[in-house]
């Protein structure tokens, strides 16, 4: 089996939830059909105050009849009524708003990560204030962390009316919501960093790491770096960054000079196996890709000092775990490069997070603050075609906290990423992130 079609498997079959690495990030479709515009373009109001970058935008007008990809349908699943037990309604103290547009907010407020689902819904609470108090009711629903609890919550969310589903947050909850969801014809915004739980229909709003692989690996191809070699860990997280980056070093048309594994904790021995590649006086790579985590960093990059590794003659490449203020001195990573969301975003919404609430978000937080946003901006701007494929799959993308993104027809997202390079107990931007995304697929 080729080195690609493994490392497919491994990430095809990762059911494990990707969300640390997304805590851990102190930042991770084809043209369709025009859409029908219905109501007049969104007013200004949905700036958040203070907030000096662009408010979040509908997606740019879409010319008429299908684009150069594949046409899909507007119209959304038609279903039979759900045959699911009676279960109790949100109260009024679980909802936000009482607008007469009903969307779900399926977050853990009890059981495994309810601190998480607590900042995901004051942050929906946030976007909510902030967008002038839209034409919303969000209805929010705890899914105790459990694929069963999302099961339920979503249940109850389809009966009370809601037709897009926000949430939930684990891998595993939001397989479970997507039967209920998917029954009703409602579409799903989910916060899971698992690539492996995207389908048509159900959209991952999360900072996934293989953007974050494409953007890093394509500014270094374009900074003159042709050999690449990658040390990477048998984790989830590696599993899933294999596979982008075998293609996208491929695709820029750069030389793969080696790929190793290594057991998290414990880098020596494949440090070892790439002599000659990445050490000694000539080594034969000149990028080194290192996707991991803010936690096992600082064990490779001793190990690689060790074993004799010049990041001046190899340049070090990463992911948004790098983007911690501890990883920053480390002598091995000094003139390495990663990819991460802009930085100027969050921390404008982090300061507003924390004064209304008297407590900093967690990196996470954006995302639902981002999904309200967008509801918003699609109910006043799109009517009944709101929620429609065709709509959410906008190639132009949406703009939020976190820069310019946009949902692709297989569920996945883009992302517009900045570069930065870490020096002198600093990470500085070298490349911004762009403003608009390029082509899908490209």
């Amino acid at each position: 089996m080729a080195p690609v079609q493994r490392a497919r498997q491994r990430l095809a079959t990762a059911v494990a939830v990707l969300c640390a690495a997304a805590l851990s990030a102190c930042v991770g479709g084809p043209d369709g059909a025009r859409a029908t515009r219905r109501a007049a373009p969104v007013q200004a109001e949905l700036r958040p105050p203070g907030d000096t970058g662009a408010p979040l935008l509908p997606p740019a007008p879409l010319p008429d009849g299908p684009g150069q990809g594949e046409s899909v349908q507007v119209s959304p699943l038609q279903a039979p009524a759900l045959q699911a037990p009676a279960l109790p309604a949100a109260g009024p103290e679980n909802r936000i708003g009482t607008g007469t547009v009903r969307v779900a907010l399926v977050v853990p407020l009890s059981g495994p990560g309810e601190s998480v689902g607590t900042a995901l819904r004051n942050a929906a609470q946030l976007a909510y204030e902030e967008g002038g108090r839209p034409d919303l009711t969000i209805l929010v629903e705890d899914d105790r962390g459990t694929p069963e609890g999302a099961r339920e919550a979503t249940q109850r969310a389809v009966k009370e009316g809601a037709d897009l589903v926000l949430g939930p947050l684990f891998a595993g909850s939001v397989q479970a919501a997507t039967g209920p969801a998917r029954a009703a014809g409602k579409p799903v915004i989910a916060f899971s960093t698992d690539a492996g739980v995207a389908a048509r229909g159900v959209y991952l709003l999360s900072f996934l790491p293989q953007p974050e692989v494409e953007r890093v690996v394509a500014e270094a191809v374009a900074g003159g770096r042709r050999s690449f070699a990658a040390l990477i860990p048998e984790s989830v997280y590696g599993n899933a960054v294999e596979a982008q980056f075998r293609e996208t070093v491929a695709r820029k048309g750069a030389r793969l000079a080696a790929v190793e594994r290594y057991a998290p904790g414990a880098p020596g021995p494949a440090i070892g196996r790439l002599s000659g590649v990445i050490t000694g006086p000539r080594p034969t790579a000149d990028a080194l890709f290192i996707p991991e985590t803010a936690e096992g960093l600082p064990i490779v990059a001793a190990a690689l000092t060790k074993a004799g590794f010049s990041p001046a003659q190899v340049r070090p490449l990463g992911t948004a775990p790098w983007n911690d203020p501890a990883l920053f001195a480390l002598p091995a990573l000094q003139g390495g490069r990663f990819a991460a969301p802009d930085r100027a975003g969050f921390s404008n919404f982090s300061g507003r997070y924390q004064a209304r609430f008297g407590t900093s978000p967690p990196r996470v937080a954006s995302l639902a603050f981002d999904a309200v946003m967008l509801t918003a901006a699609l109910s006043r701007q799109y009517g009944t075609q709101r929620f429609a494929e065709t709509t959410l799959t906008s190639p132009a993308g949406f703009s939020g906290v976190d820069g310019t993104f946009r949902f692709r027809a297989d569920g996945l997202s883009d992302r517009a990423l900045a570069v930065y390079e870490i020096r002198n107990n600093a990470a500085t931007p070298v490349s911004p992130a762009p403003r608009t995304l390029g082509k899908p697929g490209l």
